[in-house]
Formats: structure tokens, C-alpha cells, sequence
């Protein structure tokens, strides 16, 4: 009978069984052993989504990015499974949301329009754009677009199958090329892919850049981010929202410049 938590070793012969044997049961134990991770994930990003989205079905998506990643972690390469099936898990809990619309067209059409109000003040000011104006830039009070970044909060998660464009049919994914492919076009598209987030970076108030920092680089989640910066996590929903719009339109604008020039 196969162990329901075994040590590090019984793991390894249990990935042996079931990519070198294909033993059904060896599949099911390792899926069994790392639910958990499943639930850590599903949680986390939980936090900020509307109390429509249920837990169950962010869990069912999940589960189903665990099984991916079992079927495809190649055990021999010697990497940490936890790391890689996180992101299988991620992914499948966005792409799952995403397929069930469960945003409103409203909400989509405020996040559209803050992203391009971004764009544009910031193309014309060269520099990161205050509240103020932003709110002046849309004919709506201040505390109207606080409630507008807290209304698309919830757009701000993407997935790497979506088109980095609405009118492009180039997506995320096409981005993550193999390292090891010699190809001086990309390494020319990488280069200047680096360059533009840098500078996009750079035009992000010091408490963005540090909820960004936190977030994407120290993995810690919104809550967390709160108590470490000590605000209300409605506030970082807010700077993590203003971080993104702004970092979506600078880079949409780079990437405009770029295809001018050559």
C-alpha cells in the first residue's frame, strides 16, 4: 500500500513509478501528497476576488493544474516540484476564470479606460501622473477613482494565453522562448523587452514599486503586503492595481515606439 505522506526518498520512487513504470497509483499518491498545494495557492489568490468567485472552483481549477504538472515535471532534471507545480496551479486557476467571464463588461471597461488614461497622461507628461489628475483627465472626483481601482482590482490578475494586445494575436507565452535557442532577434525583443519594464518601473511611485516588489519577487500576498507596509489591504488592492495600469500602458506605448522605429 503506497504511503499517503512519504519521506523525500519514498517521492523519488514514486515519480521513478510513474514516469518510468506509468503506475496509475503512483500518479494518484503524488497527486494526493501535494494537494496541499492546491489549497495554499487557491487561497492566496482568493484574497481581493469578489465573494461571487467560489473557493471550491478556484480549488477544482487548481487541482486540475496539479494533475498537469504531474504529468509533465520531469523529476530527473532534479528541480523543486513544489515551485514548478505552483505555477501549473496559478495559471490553471486564472485561465479558468478567465473562460467563466467573471468579470462584468463594466468592470473591464473602467480597467480600459484607466489604462488608457495612464497612456496618455503619462506619454504627455513623461512622468508618473498623480491621482489628481487622473481623476481631473476622466471628469470624476478622487474618491470616485479610489472606488474605480477598487472595482478593478480583480482585473489586474492575467494569464500568459492571453494577447499581450487586445488587436494582437502575439500572447505572453510567446515571450518565454528557450534560453538556450541562438536567435539574435529575440535576444534584440528580449533586450529591449528589459529596457522598457525597467523604465516603466522606474515611473512607479516608491510605494508601488514596493507593492510590486513584494508581491511578484517576495511572494507574499496582499494581506501580507498590509501588515509589512502597514496600510489597508483595500489600499495596496489600490497601489497594485495603479502599478499594473501604469506598467501595461508604458508598455504599450514602448512596444508602439518600437515597431515606429524600425
Amino acid at each position: 500500500m503506497i504511503e499517503k505522506k512519504p519521506s523525500h526518498l519514498a517521492n523519488i520512487e514514486l515519480w521513478k513509478q510513474w514516469k518510468e513504470e506509468r503506475w496509475v497509483p503512483a500518479k494518484q499518491a503524488l497527486i494526493e501528497n501535494y494537494l496541499p498545494l492546491v489549497d495554499y495557492v487557491s487561497g492566496r489568490m482568493a484574497i481581493g476576488l469578489p465573494k461571487s468567485v467560489s473557493k471550491e472552483d478556484l480549488a477544482s481549477y487548481g487541482a486540475m493544474g496539479l494533475i498537469d504538472a504531474v504529468d509533465k515535471f520531469d523529476y530527473a532534471r532534479g528541480l523543486q516540484f513544489e515551485t514548478y507545480a505552483s505555477w501549473r496551479i496559478r495559471g490553471a486557476i486564472i485561465d479558468g476564470l478567465r473562460q467563466g467571464d467573471w468579470v462584468p463588461r463594466s468592470v473591464r471597461e473602467k480597467a480600459k479606460k484607466l489604462e488608457e488614461a495612464y497612456q496618455k497622461l503619462e506619454q504627455l507628461y513623461l512622468r508618473s501622473v498623480t491621482d489628481e489628475e487622473i481623476s481631473a483627465y476622466l471628469q470624476i472626483s478622487e474618491r470616485e477613482f479610489q472606488q474605480m481601482l477598487q472595482d478593478i482590482s480583480i482585473t489586474t490578475i492575467c494569464s500568459i494565453d492571453d494577447p499581450i494586445r487586445e488587436e494582437d494575436s502575439e500572447t505572453r507565452l510567446s515571450l518565454l522562448v528557450d534560453d538556450k535557442a541562438k536567435n539574435p532577434e529575440y535576444k534584440v525583443n528580449e533586450f529591449f523587452l528589459q529596457e522598457s519594464l525597467a523604465r516603466a518601473i522606474e515611473r512607479l511611485t516608491e510605494k508601488e514599486r514596493t507593492v510590486v516588489s513584494l508581491f511578484y519577487y517576495e511572494d507574499l500576498s496582499l494581506s501580507e503586503i498590509a501588515e509589512v507596509m502597514n496600510l489597508s489591504p483595500s489600499r495596496i488592492s489600490q497601489l497594485h492595481s495603479k502599478a499594473i495600469l501604469r506598467l501595461k500602458g508604458s508598455l504599450s506605448r514602448f512596444k508602439v515606439q518600437l515597431f515606429q522605429d524600425t
